[in-house]
């Protein structure tokens, strides 16, 4: 029987690559998260060694679960590293459903860093009071750019099956409109409120990572990053940083879709 040819499954790999630069194609979960956890590690070591603090924005799921899990296992200037949700359910934080609850399980219970390094979305207050007080909090500890939009270091996205990142979901209905730093967002299915990044927000990030596993969602991840079809109905494909770095981070069920 003849043996896989991997030198040229090889040479595909580097062209997908060169034909997509900022996309990354792990093998499965695991690796993702841990390459994932690697640049993470990098870029808070170079903050901690220019003494400055790392904004970072993150995400909730099951992939970004395992990414936390395996950061919790490195060593990191946690007092240089300081979190936000860029959404969040309308919920309390003991409720299961809560992106804070799993990120303090999976990491934050796991590490040592300062209380006030924290900055976690009330879902418990209201929806509408609590997207301006949300606001009004990152607009006063990020630097801004020349449009008076917040600066953030990091911002770490998932991708759902419908295409929508953070809460922005498929026809951008968001309370208050669009332009917002960030607005009230209604899921399409089940009529929960979410508190949400707007894009303006995400789009002056300095570097924006999407983090996506599953081969349910290649169908979605390949309309992105290859621009074909109807991508741009999908609020995912408008993550599109000013002047910062955008790259995906796939397992390869995510970019088995790539051509």
């Amino acid at each position: 029987m003849r043996k896989p040819d991997s030198g040229r499954r090889f040479l595909r790999t580097v062209k997908k690559y060169i034909s997509f630069p900022g996309v990354r194609i792990l093998n499965d979960k695991t690796a993702l998260a841990e390459a994932l956890s690697d640049e993470f590690e990098s870029a808070s070591s170079l903050a901690a060694e220019n003494n400055r603090k790392m904004s970072v924005a993150l995400s909730g799921g099951s992939t970004p679960a395992l990414f936390f899990r395996s950061l919790a296992a490195r060593t990191i200037d946690w007092e240089s590293i300081h979190f936000y949700w860029g959404d969040e359910r309308c919920v309390p934080p003991e409720n299961i459903e809560s992106n804070y609850l799993m990120t303090s399980r999976e990491l934050l219970d796991r590490i040592q860093i300062p209380p006030e390094n924290i900055h976690r979305v009330r879902g418990e207050a209201d929806p509408d009071q609590e997207a301006e007080r949300y606001a009004g909090e990152i607009t006063r500890n990020l630097p801004s750019n020349s449009q008076g939009i917040p600066v953030f270091d990091w911002i770490i996205l998932g991708l759902g099956d419908d295409g929508h990142t953070a809460s922005i979901f498929p026809g951008f209905k968001l309370r208050p409109a669009e332009g917002f730093l960030c607005a009230v967002a209604v899921h399409p299915e089940t009529g929960q409120e979410r508190i949400t990044f707007t894009l303006p927000l995400i789009n002056s990030a300095r570097r924006v990572s999407f983090l996506v596993s599953g081969e349910g969602k290649s169908g979605v991840v390949a309309s992105i990053v290859q621009k074909t079809g109807d991508y741009l109905d999908f609020p995912a494909a408008h993550v599109s940083p000013q002047e910062g770095i955008l790259e995906w981070f796939l397992d390869r069920g995510a970019g088995s879709g790539i051509s």
